[in-house]
């Protein structure tokens, strides 16, 4: 979380060259990654990697120009009042926005900068990742390495589905189809949507209901989108084959949630853009929203409201 007091309407970060980029990599995320200039604005920063508690961020978000949020930062009306009408920008380190109050923001006449595009390659990869290793049930053959499960080569040990020849429905992604016909007619289902209020728990126990046995399930848009206690159930009872979550709700999920106890589930925590080079690029890119809006400048990317 960067919060900025005052601004200049100086140029900042379209000189960034390639040895300032291998600066960015690899490093906490409160140090370097935003060097935004103290001669151009005075920048309040949150020096952690786990968010700012709520107490600190409402008293030091007071008298704000612009904010810089993570995911995990919930800026709603309360956060929003406390900063009060001199907040004109707010740029979120992320593609996703269902952590920001937009009606409120709208109605403030506050600018909103976001990360789409350069996340695309590495969530896409991440996805791939996460479908493999739910169906060919990789995490689950690597922990009976490390427990003595291995004891020789058996015909159907650790089987799992393949991806060649086979079904993939994106929920998300290109010609609108029916969802009903989606889950009835895919081997795999994968889920790239937006959190609306149209998308949340659009994934529920009549969906998968009309999924395979044999399907696999995958998630790496918002945890909402899905309603968790009837994907355990479909898990539990053998309704699909498998499930890979990068995302859930809550995040964290707690270490004792019931999808944590299933072989057939797979989860991660929320990494879908976690490489170097894309988060660092998505700093910049937060970075730039940040001051251009507060130059009253075009953001290279606005969310319009």
């Amino acid at each position: 979380m960067l919060m900025v007091h005052h601004d200049t309407g100086k140029s900042y970060l379209e000189q960034q060259n390639e040895s300032h980029m291998e600066q960015y990599s690899g490093v906490n995320i409160s140090n370097s990654m935003f060097p935004l200039p103290t001669n151009v604005c005075r920048v309040q920063q949150w020096d952690s990697e786990e968010p700012v508690p709520r107490a600190e961020l409402l008293a030091g978000v007071a008298g704000t120009r612009g904010l810089l949020c993570l995911l995990s930062d919930r800026i709603d009306r309360e956060v929003l009042d406390a900063a009060g009408p001199d907040l004109k920008v707010i740029s979120t380190l992320s593609v996703g926005f269902d952590h920001l109050a937009l009606d409120e923001i709208k109605k403030r006449g506050i600018r909103v900068g976001y990360t789409p595009d350069v996340l695309t390659d590495a969530t896409a990869e991440l996805t791939v990742a996460l479908l493999l290793s739910a169906c060919r049930r990789l995490p689950e053959a690597a922990e009976q390495v490390k427990s003595g499960g291995w004891t020789t080569w058996k015909p159907l040990w650790m089987c799992g589905y393949g991806l060649s020849d086979s079904t993939v429905g994106i929920i998300g992604l290109g010609r609108i189809v029916p969802l009903t016909r989606l889950a009835e007619e895919s081997d795999f289902v994968v889920v790239t949507c937006a959190l609306t209020p149209a998308t949340q728990g659009m994934c529920n126990k009549d969906f998968f209901g009309r999924m395979k046995k044999t399907s696999v399930f995958v998630n790496t848009s918002r945890g909402a989108v899905v309603n968790q206690e009837d994907l355990y159930d479909a898990l539990a009872h053998g309704r699909i084959a498998a499930a890979g979550l990068d995302v859930t709700t809550p995040e964290p999920l707690p270490t004792d949630h019931p999808l944590l106890s299933l072989k057939n589930c797979v989860i991660l925590p929320h990494i879908g853009s976690a490489t170097y080079a894309t988060r660092s690029t998505m700093a910049v890119l937060a970075a730039n929203n940040l001051l251009a809006g507060l130059r009253g400048e075009p953001m290279p990317h606005e969310l319009k409201l």
